[in-house]
Parts: C-alpha cells; sequence; structure tokens
C-alpha cells in the first residue's frame, strides 16, 4: 500500500507540475500501479510536456479499451521501449514515443501513411520538390513545394512536376479515398 502511495504523490507532483487537468490526472492514477509507473518514467525521461502527456494518456487509454493490452504492456513493447534510447533532442524522441503509440492505436493509419510515403518516393521528384502529407492524413490536402534559385531551375521544377501530373493526382485520390 506504502508504494501506490507513493507512487500516486509522484504522479500528483508530476501532474501538477505540468498543470495537467484533474480529470486527466484521475485517469492516470486510475491506472494500475504498473501501467501509471511505467508512464511516469516516460513522462520523466522523455520531459514530455503536458499535451504530450494528456495524448500518451489519451492513446494508451483506447489502446487498453480496443485491443485489451494493459499500459504497463504496450509501454513495455520494444518499438515503444527504443523511443526512450534513440539519438536526438527531447522534443524530438518525445514526438517519436508519441507517433509510435498512435502507430499502435492507429495502425491501418500506419500502413496508409507508409504507403503514401512510398507512392511519393517512386516519384524520384528532383531536388528542390517537397511533397507533404496532410499530418495524420486529417485532411485530403497535398503540398506541393518548389524552392529553384533560377528561373532555369524553377522551369526544370515545373517540368518535373507535369511529367508526374498522373501519378500526384493518383496521390490526392488515394489520400481523399476516391481509390
Amino acid at each position: 500500500m506504502m508504494r501506490d502511495e507513493t507512487t500516486a504523490a509522484a504522479i500528483r507532483a508530476c501532474a501538477e507540475s505540468r498543470h495537467l487537468s484533474e480529470a486527466q490526472t484521475e485517469k492516470w492514477l486510475a491506472m494500475a500501479t504498473p501501467s501509471r509507473m511505467a508512464l511516469l518514467d516516460y513522462t520523466q525521461r522523455l520531459n514530455l510536456r503536458t499535451g504530450q502527456l494528456v495524448a500518451a494518456i489519451d492513446l494508451l487509454d483506447e489502446i487498453e479499451l480496443r485491443e485489451g493490452v494493459a499500459p504497463v504492456q504496450v509501454l513495455g513493447r520494444e518499438d515503444v521501449r527504443r523511443t526512450c534510447m534513440l539519438q536526438g533532442s527531447g522534443p524530438w524522441r518525445a514526438k517519436a514515443f508519441l507517433d509510435t503509440l498512435r502507430a499502435i492505436r492507429f495502425p491501418r493509419l500506419k500502413l496508409a501513411v507508409e504507403q503514401l510515403e512510398s507512392e511519393i518516393a517512386a516519384l524520384a521528384l528532383p531536388r528542390g520538390v517537397r511533397v507533404e502529407l496532410p499530418k495524420d492524413l486529417g485532411s485530403d490536402e497535398l503540398v506541393v513545394r518548389l524552392s529553384a534559385r533560377t528561373a532555369s531551375d524553377l522551369e526544370n521544377l515545373i517540368d518535373a512536376l507535369v511529367a508526374k501530373k498522373s501519378a500526384l493526382v493518383r496521390i490526392v485520390k488515394l489520400i481523399g479515398g476516391d481509390e
């Protein structure tokens, strides 16, 4: 019982320092002790910001409801643990952590994004052309950016896009669910 009280106090202190809402704090505290301790460990190691912590709590809750997998089991997965050991800044690792949880929660979305990224890579567009998918496929808007230093560079980039027009239209249709 003492361990539970100590863990609850540590979670409350962490939640308070991040100005976490009482509802989110209670959701965290409602997790089984191993799960809430594991999330506390990730929160501290990755220095999750308030919004990131809220997202993690919600994603873990949804995974548990949908898949019947306890948060401690999700957080113990190799792909999740690996995010703490990645090279890079703290914010980048925290983002990678959330991206991994989202991929677990939304496996079909992950596959769709991977398919679209593969389609874009297969276009082999020249440097200076960047094709950007909407975040989490939350819209049907495809963004194409051109970066050119000279008029002839711009002309070459536009020609490259024209040559890939049908493939780009197909990608937009895939994003919009037309195919």
